[in-house]
């Protein structure tokens, strides 16, 4: 029996615990946060720094959010120069680990804004880029925690086929809708990547910051535009501020085709509470507008 003890003993003793406490992750926006619970799944804490239904270009951090990174064992950005607030923040903060840019390896697109060659930052809307975010994101929880590897890259393996599945599907669902169908009018420029995989043309007149302001002669000429190219529907976005839009579409002629979540994830009660959902009810809301 003292055998039998003892022996159980050292076996506690020499076994790692298997249920350690999960790991912190802090996510900029509620996209990123999305992906990592994900993958994370019961092995991770994850909150996003933007609130669904928020605008990841002009937050406004506060003290919590400084709390929260200062705690956090990992943090996920996307980088592109959509979270201008973010290195500010970290400094404050004093977080001093490895802060993990999600849109590492993407082949970034660029648009002319003021005269100045700005990158395009919302690279996620496009599912090939989504796949880019997700092995990123699994590869830092991979290192953060070595004893739940296997979790993460099975899960990971799912949710990546997951999004393959889906990228297919908008694939086949647009080649049946002809290519001069294929216009959009919506708020501000988030939509290059999507445009650009899927062949859709996204008009807007917004760059592709939502703090950025349109002339009376940018407006001019996009209402010009849109008349020639007979638009007939135009979108406006969750988190951001309908009234332009609404009034280029309103000299257009065009009638409202819906909401559409393109940089900021709705409520769990909403009709894109996730990253997947979310591009699956754009663009299904964007093809019923074509059909």
């Amino acid at each position: 029996m003292k055998f039998h003890l003892l022996a159980v003993s050292s076996l506690f003793a020499i076994t790692p615990l298997v249920h350690a406490a999960p790991l912190n992750v802090v996510a900029s926006f509620t996209v990123l946060a999305d992906i990592t619970k994900q993958i994370g799944g019961e092995d991770v804490t994850v909150k996003s720094l933007v609130a669904p239904n928020g605008d990841p270009h002009s937050f406004e951090p506060t003290a919590a959010d400084s709390r929260a990174l200062a705690q956090a064992n990992v943090i996920v950005v996307n980088g592109l120069g959509l979270e201008g607030w973010m290195d500010r923040l970290v400094s404050a903060s004093g977080y001093r680990g490895k802060i993990t840019v999600a849109s590492n390896g993407i082949h970034t697109d660029s648009m002319d804004e003021d005269d100045k060659q700005i990158v395009d930052p919302h690279a996620w809307n496009s599912l090939a880029n989504g796949e880019v975010y997700a092995r990123n994101i699994m590869q830092a929880l991979k290192a953060a925690d070595p004893a739940h590897a296997a979790g993460y890259a099975q899960r990971g393996a799912q949710y990546l086929q997951k999004m393959q599945q889906l990228d297919h599907w908008a694939q086949q669902q647009y080649q049946a809708i002809p290519v001069a169908r294929r216009v959009v009018l919506t708020s501000h420029d988030a939509f290059g990547y999507y445009g650009k995989r899927y062949g859709v043309t996204f008009s807007a007149p917004l760059g592709l910051s939502t703090e950025s302001e349109a002339s009376a002669q940018q407006v001019a000429g996009l209402i010009k535009e849109l008349k020639q190219r007979k638009i007939s529907r135009y979108f406006t976005e969750n988190q951001t501020d309908p009234r332009l839009v609404k009034q280029i579409a309103s000299a257009t002629g065009a009638t409202p085709g819906g909401e559409l979540y393109p940089e900021a994830l709705s409520t769990a009660s909403g009709p894109a509470p996730t990253y997947l959902q979310a591009f699956r009810y754009n663009t299904e809301q964007l093809l019923n507008s074509m059909r």
